[in-house]
């Protein structure tokens, strides 16, 4: 009878066993669960990784005594050529050069960065061996240096290996990288607080990147002098990507929703969802843009907007490179990377160009009336961030709230009438779509699923706005 009632108890227990939860935050066991078993179940944890972050008028100048400080013998500077007479470049190579520095300049930076500029950046690295990178610029130039980084670091590789799946492998990045400081020059993409670099890839046509916190630069060094030559489209510009990020990430699908859950925690991925510390960076981020963005833009002698609005990027990029973004985003890729002949203002250069922070917030009145649904009050309290009367609101009209807050945002500061004013048509659709489609990485964040028709309808809203 004993033997009978042991054997019953040992049947019960490993029937409790089979059904435990496998997930790490709720197993007590040691059993080794299979990994597919986690692999089904949702996230339990999120994780912050950020860059160093330096803030100070005239902090560009400390640049040398950072890398002589990490003991660099030879140091690879990025920047593309507009940048190169400009004085954030002057300084800094003003102070490699004071404290002796050995180093060599890459100035060959695309602006909206392609596979194939990444790789040329790639290759100067690989040949260089160099021991530290130092990147002076806009999101393009960080990003670009981040990849000559990472692939220079891993010669073997080949390029797809790390680019985001389903177009590349998306590999996890294990390998130890070089020091980077990034100087930035924009006050938009946040580049120097994050693990994400970004590029065209031209075979599709699309925008994709490399998302890893192994990237990551070592150090963003925020210099509010360097925002002071920034011409008014690109302070607009550059402030929508800054809107859109905080926007995004406040409103992205929660950290615990998001799977699969990872089987090590090598495997998490660097846009987790929206989670308590993200929030808080995203809406301080979104309480400034709404304080300074139009006086940035108006104004180019306004020290205090623009040096708030250099913070807000590293704000916003401290809460969007952990959350995530999500369908702004996703559906930005494809209005940039099929761009026919539109040439934005104030950008010198030699190709067709819709600068990013545009391509992303042309879409946002249509996106953030579509996301509404799911976190009503979250979309309320961004629009009432934004200027909004909300005292007579009601929670189902928070969509439409949000979405009339940005037209009248965007009207007031010139941006073109929607996708049309750029080119597009309704006849461009079915390719936006499909441009959109592999972004699984940032449009799986998006707090409500889209289908291929309900994309179509969003590209459709976008293309006039007012």
């Amino acid at each position: 009878k004993q033997v009978a009632v042991r054997e019953r108890i040992v049947h019960l227990l490993s029937q409790l066993q089979r059904t435990a939860c496998l997930c790490p935050a709720h197993s007590h066991t040691y059993s080794q669960a299979p990994e597919h078993a986690a692999l089904k179940r949702t996230d339990y944890a999120f994780e912050m990784a950020v860059s160093n972050i330096r803030y100070g008028e005239g902090v560009t100048n400390e640049v040398g005594m950072d890398l002589q400080n990490l003991g660099a013998r030879k140091v690879c500077m990025m920047t593309d050529k507009n940048l190169c007479q400009l004085p954030p470049v002057k300084a800094v190579l003003n102070s490699l050069t004071k404290n002796g520095i050995t180093f060599q300049m890459y100035n060959d930076v695309r602006v909206e960065p392609t596979d194939q500029s990444f790789m040329d950046a790639i290759t100067f690295a690989k040949k260089g061996d160099f021991d530290a990178y130092v990147a002076v610029g806009g999101g393009s130039v960080i990003d670009t240096c981040k990849a000559a980084n990472l692939y220079a670091s891993s010669p073997e590789s080949d390029f797809l290996d790390y680019v985001n799946a389903p177009i590349g492998k998306g590999k996890s990045v294990t390998m130890p990288l070089k020091p980077l400081i990034a100087v930035p020059t924009t006050a938009g993409t946040g580049s120097e607080t994050t693990g994400i670099a970004i590029f065209d890839y031209k075979k599709l046509k699309v925008k994709t990147g490399i998302a890893s916190r192994a990237i990551k630069p070592l150090l963003g060094m925020i210099d509010p002098l360097h925002t002071l030559h920034m011409p008014e489209r690109v302070v607009a510009n550059s402030g929508f990507d800054v809107l859109c990020h905080a926007l995004e990430a406040y409103t992205a699908l929660p950290y615990k929703m998001r799977s699969p859950c990872p089987s090590n925690p090598v495997n998490r991925p660097a846009y987790q969802g929206s989670n308590p510390i993200s929030d808080v960076w995203a809406v301080h981020a979104l309480r400034i843009v709404a304080k300074y963005l139009k006086r940035a833009v108006r104004m180019p002698d306004d020290h205090e907007a623009r040096a708030n609005m250099h913070l807000a990027s590293a704000f916003a990029g401290i809460g969007f490179g952990n959350a995530g973004v999500h369908l702004c985003h996703g559906m930005s890729y494809p209005i940039s990377g099929l761009v026919k002949s539109y040439k934005a203002k104030d950008y010198n250069v030699d190709h067709p160009l819709v600068p990013h922070g545009l391509s992303v917030v042309l879409t946002s009145p249509a996106v953030f009336t579509f996301t509404a649904e799911m976190c009503p009050e979250r979309h309320l309290e961004a629009a009432e961030i934004l200027g909004a009367d909300i005292c007579t609101a009601r929670i189902k009209d928070a969509g439409l709230i949000l979405a009339d807050t940005l037209r009248k945002f965007l009207f007031d500061l010139n941006v073109d009438d929607g996708l049309a004013a750029i080119g597009y048509s309704k006849a461009d659709i079915p390719a936006l779509v499909k441009g959109t489609l592999p972004q699984e990485e940032v449009t799986k964040l998006s707090p409500r699923p889209q289908t291929e028709e309900e994309l179509s309808a969003l590209f459709e809203a976008s293309m006039k706005l007012y």
